[in-house]
């Protein structure tokens, strides 16, 4: 294949296998540009001080993920790295996300790749369309101001359907038709910033570092709060009523609380212009001390373990669930209704770990300066209804909740519908908050959100449901991983009782007993991918090749000699 470097004195192609070396490559650049050693840098972009070709020379191309066509930046000369552009580099999930280039372990050359569905979307138009109504005054083939499709932002559209929020896509549409509008360059601009409200510390005006001087430049500006108009995830549908009844018997058993992690998968969703969904097929409880009013979440030492069988069946972490009930004492099943118009939805302190759950998992996209923006990932509380019944509520905090809590500026009040502003104080400068109301004569009104505020104004809420058909991945057989309190053992024996059911289609489409079974080390990779693949695709003969290898009989073999 061909990878282009580009220096100086202009562009060569070089032709390199994808399995030989880089130093194959950098000799023919060293060659055709006539340089007189191998003292030069190479980047992923103009002006990035990139690598030194000594620390690239023994990697192959495989590993730099470098595909044909490439561009690439060759210069002799460096940069220190605070003069340095910022590097493009791989998050976990196998996004990409902007990182300062100071901290960049290894050369990437991948620009910043979103989801395939924000690709797919991105590219839909969203119209909403219109019949033709007895206002018309045209043919079947016309079309006028009351039959012409409506953007997907239309405001009447999205109240006459109950829409509280217009979806993140929508919302991009909007913001390009009217930068479009104002700018007709062809250049293209990316349209959103994150917020931040933190302090500038190594501000370059030639003043002391704050706190011991401050100036315009890198002081934060006021804020002023208001309720987020759009909304990153639009619905939540959870694969099979099983996947939350599962999780919630933990409570009915032990009148507990429980904490949980959603895995899942993103994908569109219908009922609202250009919307996305979470698709959640499995929670997976990490480890934690259970409270009949609360939870204390411990180390979860297996998590990237965990990530990984998830990443490999197509999932990820799409969001955490736990529960508050208080039983009713009516000996019904009902349980009390705690989380109302007139008490909070979400709590201060939920509203806080929901920010910083969110900051862990960045939305990836072309349409931020950073390359990312807000998050994906939601908050579930099982609760109880004004009717006494079990629910899921879901929700995600703002953007500006996000970098609030980021600058530090809030906290927990000693009341949970509210949001206590911090004081400044050492290196943290706490700006002017407001939030924008609605008051009692209709009119928006500015007041100060010190010392403190509702917490409505950082909760965008979503909607839930189940399919009427459902196709879930996973059916539950093994027991749930932490809760030995309950007597719910994950062992061989387990294991053994799961097998014995003989379908093993059936039996081996469980996402715990798939994690514990990997986890223990019997099954060898090649063994280990045919087993995800098959769950993932259920094709009969990835079954047929995983039952016949060795180290399936050599599980097999375990289990039958164990108690």
């Amino acid at each position: 294949m061909i990878i282009r470097f580009r220096s100086k004195g202009g562009m060569i192609r070089v032709n390199v296998d994808a399995s030989s070396t880089f130093s194959d490559a950098l000799s023919q650049v060293q060659t055709q540009l006539g340089l007189q050693n191998d003292d030069f840098y190479i980047s992923n972009a103009p002006n990035s001080p990139g690598k030194h070709s000594a620390e690239l020379r023994h990697q192959t191309i495989q590993q730099l993920d470098l595909h044909h066509g490439d561009i690439l930046f060759v210069s002799n000369e460096t940069q220190s790295v605070s003069e340095a552009a910022p590097v493009v580099a791989r998050s976990t999930n196998g996004a990409t996300v902007t990182i300062d280039a100071g901290t960049v372990p290894s050369l990437d050359i991948k620009q910043i790749q979103q989801l395939p569905l924000d690709d797919m979307l991105d590219k839909a138009d969203g119209s909403i369309p219109r019949k033709k109504s007895s206002m018309c005054r045209h043919g079947d083939k016309g079309m006028c101001e009351y039959c012409s499709p409506l953007p997907p932002w239309d405001k009447a559209y999205l109240e006459e359907h109950k829409i509280k929020h217009k979806s993140f896509h929508a919302h991009l549409k909007e913001i390009n038709e009217h930068n479009n509008n104002r700018n007709k360059s062809s250049s293209y601009i990316a349209p959103l910033t994150e917020p931040d409200y933190s302090i500038d510390l190594n501000c370059t005006s030639g003043h002391a570092p704050y706190p011991h001087g401050i100036c315009s430049k890198c002081q934060p500006a006021p804020i002023t709060l208001q309720q987020q108009g759009f909304r990153m995830v639009d619905h939540v549908e959870f694969a099979d009523h099983s996947v939350l009844n599962e999780f919630i018997d933990a409570w009915r058993q032990t009148g507990m609380q429980r904490f949980g992690i959603f895995y899942g998968r993103y994908e569109a969703y219908d009922k609202v212009p250009l919307g996305i969904k979470a698709v959640v097929e499995a929670i997976y409880e990490p480890p934690q001390a259970c409270e009949l009013d609360g939870i204390t979440l411990l180390e979860w030492e297996d998590q990237t373990f965990v990530d990984s069988v998830a990443e490999s069946l197509g999932l990820c972490q799409v969001g955490m669930v736990f529960t508050d009930l208080t039983d009713s004492g009516q000996s019904n099943g009902s349980v009390l209704c705690k989380r109302h118009k007139d008490s909070f939805f979400l709590s201060c302190i939920e509203v806080l770990m929901a920010s910083r759950s969110q900051s862990l998992h960045p939305n990836i996209t072309k349409h931020s300066e950073s390359g990312k923006y807000s998050s994906k990932f939601v908050t579930c509380v099982i609760t109880g209804n004004l009717k006494g019944e079990i629910e899921p509520r879901v929700y995600q905090v703002s953007a500006s909740a996000e970098a609030l809590v980021k600058a530090d500026d809030i906290g927990a009040s000693t009341h949970p519908n509210m949001v206590c502003v911090k004081e400044t104080m050492g290196k943290r400068y706490v700006p002017e908050v407001f939030f924008s109301k609605i008051n009692e004569y209709g009119l928006e009104v500015k007041e100060n959100a010190k010392p403190a505020f509702p917490v409505d104004f950082l909760l965008v809420t979503l909607l839930d449901s189940f399919p009427l058909e459902p196709t879930p991945m996973f059916r539950q057989k093994f027991p749930i991983e932490n809760r030995d309190y309950m007597g719910s053992l994950q062992n061989l024996k387990s294991v053994k009782n799961v097998l014995n059911l003989g379908e093993y289609n059936v039996a081996l489409s469980d996402f715990h007993f798939l994690v514990y079974v990997l986890k223990m080390g019997v099954l060898g990779e090649s063994d280990s991918q045919v087993l995800l693949r098959y769950i993932k695709d259920k094709n009969d003969e990835e079954l047929q090749a995983l039952v016949n290898s060795g180290s399936w009989m050599t599980l097999l073999t375990i289990l039958e000699h164990s108690d």
